[in-house]
């Protein structure tokens, strides 16, 4: 195996992406090359690790070695009560299941110390069902293969190594028992939230004092309840499904990605009215440190933000600013000088009542919001043009004119359209609006009271809630928190909780992958895990007894490497199981 190297030029930039190639010899003596990895954009001294364990474990591969086999038809050279006879033309292999993934799962479960979590406050069943083992498959089964508990009931449990890791049968994925788990689940959130910074604190050193801030919603296909206390309501929807009801989750996450907690709120809480919760939240849970906010604009009232500064000592924070404040700031900011930070970003800064406002300019951001704003116009323009060359009457003009202001929102805004009363159609662009438009584009308007930063540092800070948008992401999509099926507003609760458990694995593989295998993704480790399968190997004895041998398939090269790579050490096999032939039928 080597790394190859791919370049690309983008936006007049040379980019170097790595992967990792095999070579493999095929039949009629030619040479192909499989890649096994892709790494993404690294730099000099993770590509020098890369390459370094790529040596190491080449040197390490195992020669072929030959063993002897007794079947049937021959004695073996020493007579012992303890050897078994093997009928080898009636071997058979059966119930291939998942087993890389899984196991993977249940390292990340055990390393945050769930196990014993759990297993302290979710005490088995009067008959016996050990509920902290179904939430572990839950959780494994959220971050592997996202889908509904009907779904994980009626296949996924069985075709999964579950059973066999965590030691249990398939009473664990009863339909009855996965969703009286989810019951027991929201009494223990709090405790969960303190258990999970404290294991991020003591494996990665995780430091609290900035702390990432921002709201998603999910929605429901479903009819609005008629429960006034049900939190499923409308909203603003940022899936853009303003047809349906929905709920709004609050999120904290550290710069590093590990979230400390969330909150549930109904579908038509505004966004600015969800911080004050969390604030005491941290204070009881951290105490009174000076810790850094980072927020979105929107979120924080000025109200809160004046309770912020005033309290001892003073929260520190930073946060977008809604574009009105632009307009009233904006002439005094035309009298600031642009200071150049790094290489395409320049800011300008206005000090105002122990605040700072930044004005920060992106060339990229300019590129591509011109560019998107160019586009939709262009194709805005072109429909005009062409209801204005229809035989029209007023009314069907209107609804024409409706759609194309809701397919170009932003384009509709920079142009004046007049339908007259005949049907026909004048429409001319607004140059002040443009004008107006093309100098705030690629700008954001921060807020912050840490006056004594440098202005690069705010804007490298700011730029950390890509981070809340990467959690997002993943929660909707890697970790599919939505559709949600259940109706009951606890059991809602308790599925968004689950997906929140599989998130800290995530998160958790994702730190382990930044300092041990940069440039991978944690869905991208889980899906070469799973090409390690377990299967059963039966091997039918001369005395009418079954020898059945539970093994997992030695990891090809690419997940062997990672495995090399990741420190982690695969469990030795499970030890045979002797069947009586009715054992076995029953």
């Amino acid at each position: 195996m080597f790394l190859r190297c791919h370049p690309r030029r983008k936006d007049g930039k040379l980019h170097r992406y790595w992967s990792i190639v095999e070579t493999r010899r095929v039949p009629g003596g030619s040479v192909v090359q499989r890649p096994v990895l892709y790494l993404g954009e690294i730099n000099d001294s993770q590509r020098e690790a890369w390459r370094k364990t790529i040596e190491v474990f080449e040197e390490g591969v195992p020669q072929p070695r030959t063993i002897a086999l007794f079947p049937a038809d021959r004695l073996p050279p020493v007579a012992d009560d303890a050897v078994v006879q093997i009928r080898l033309q009636d071997l058979t292999v059966r119930r291939p299941r998942q087993w890389g993934a899984c196991w993977l799962a249940c390292h990340l479960w055990t390393e945050l110390g769930l196990s014993a979590f759990w297993a302290a406050r979710l005490e088995p069943s009067r008959k016996g069902t050990r509920w902290d083992l179904v939430l572990a498959a839950l959780t494994a089964y959220r971050l592997i293969d996202p889908g509904s508990e009907w779904r994980f009931h009626r296949e996924w449990y069985e075709r999964s190594a579950m059973p066999d890791l965590l030691g249990a049968g398939y009473e664990l994925a009863d339909i009855h028992k996965l969703y009286r788990c989810l019951d027991r689940l929201l009494p223990h959130k709090r405790a969960l939230f303190a258990h999970l910074t404290d294991r991020w604190r003591d494996l990665f050193n995780a430091r609290y004092e900035i702390l990432l801030y921002d709201l998603t919603s999910t929605y429901f296909e479903s009819a609005p309840p008629e429960d006034p206390h049900d939190k499923r309501r409308f909203g603003h929807s940022r899936d853009k499904r303003g047809d349906c009801v929905q709920l709004v989750i609050a999120l904290i996450i550290t710069p590093e990605g590990f979230p400390l907690a969330y909150e549930v709120f109904a579908g038509n809480t505004t966004d600015n009215r969800t911080l004050r919760l969390f604030l005491r939240q941290i204070e009881r849970r951290y105490g009174k440190a000076e810790r850094i906010w980072l927020m979105d604009r929107g979120i924080p009232m000025e109200e809160t933000l004046e309770q912020m500064r005033g309290s001892a000592p003073p929260v520190r924070y930073l946060v977008g600013t809604p574009k009105g404040r632009l307009s009233k700031l904006e002439a005094a900011l035309l009298d600031q000088p642009w200071q150049q930070v790094r290489a395409g970003i320049a800011v300008k800064l206005l000090p105002q009542a122990g605040e700072l406002y930044v004005l920060a300019r992106s060339a990229s951001r300019v590129a591509k919001e011109r560019a998107i704003r160019r586009k939709q116009l262009q194709r805005l323009w072109q429909r005009l043009q062409q209801l204005q060359g229809m035989a029209l009457t007023r009314d069907p003009l209107l609804l024409k004119l409706g759609a194309a202001r809701q397919r170009w929102p932003a384009a509709w805004r920079l142009v004046q359209v007049t339908p007259q009363a005949d049907g026909t159609l004048v429409f001319a662009l607004n140059r002040a609006k443009l004008r107006q438009v093309r100098r705030r584009e690629g700008r954001y308007l921060l807020r912050t009271n840490l006056t004594d930063r440098d202005p690069a540092t705010l804007w490298e800070l700011y730029m950390r809630l890509v981070q809340v948008e990467e959690a997002f992401k993943t929660l909707k999509g890697d970790l599919a928190l939505r559709p949600i099926h259940h109706q009951l507003p606890p059991r809602i609760e308790a599925h968004i909780f689950v997906a929140f458990l599989a998130y800290a694995l995530h998160a958790t593989l994702r730190r382990r992958l930044r300092d041990l295998a940069p440039g991978l993704t944690s869905r991208a480790v889980l899906d070469k895990f799973q090409a390690i399968q377990m299967v059963d190997v039966h091997l039918p004895t001369t005395d009418g007894r079954e020898i059945v041998l539970s093994r997992y398939t030695q990891p090809e090269p690419d997940a062997a490497l990672l495995l090399r790579q990741l420190r982690l050490q695969l469990p030795a096999q499970p030890p045979p199981r002797l069947y009586a032939q009715t054992a076995l039928a029953g």
